[in-house]
């Protein structure tokens, strides 16, 4: 991925060379080509095509802010609302994550997002304890996570 990413600027920079002009504009453009021909060549070179890993990145980013906007509201709802009827607890979450990596990125957006927190991972990286808000149905939550954060994170990374 790395190589196809130096080899997009490279094109980019060529073209601006080439053009002899030297600006964002040229640069864009010459950028969009060289996404065309690795696009073209993808077979050739060793890899995927990078740009499906970068969308894979920017739909959990927008997964994530989806799901902090969501959260934050309610958790506003329950601090207006006179009476408190939360049900705080803790659940424990199996993940099919394997490496560190994924799993601490699933635990971040897990404790970033508010209302939950992640409280501790198992020494195997397959099972998080997770601390939520208002639990009314555990499986229901776990459930949530794993076809939200767990499968973007996949996508992202394999």
């Amino acid at each position: 991925m790395a190589s196809q990413i130096l080899l997009n600027l490279l094109i980019a920079f060529v073209w601006m060379f080439l053009k002899n002009t030297w600006n964002p504009a040229t640069f864009i453009v010459g950028y969009l080509i060289g996404l065309l021909f690795l696009f073209m060549l993808r077979r050739f070179l060793n890899g995927e095509f990078y740009m499906r890993r970068i969308g894979a990145i920017v739909n959990l980013i927008l997964l994530f802010l989806k799901e902090l906007l969501l959260s934050n509201i309610t958790v506003i709802k329950e601090i207006v609302r006179p009476r408190l009827r939360i049900r705080p607890g803790i659940f424990t979450l199996k993940t099919e994550l394997k490496s560190d990596w994924e799993v601490t990125v699933l635990a971040c957006l897990i404790t970033l997002t508010p209302g939950t927190l992640t409280l501790e991972v198992s020494p195997d990286n397959s099972t998080l304890y997770i601390h939520a808000m208002d639990i009314e149905d555990a499986e229901m939550l776990e459930k949530q996570i794993k076809g939200s954060f767990e499968k973007a994170i996949m996508e992202v990374s394999r």
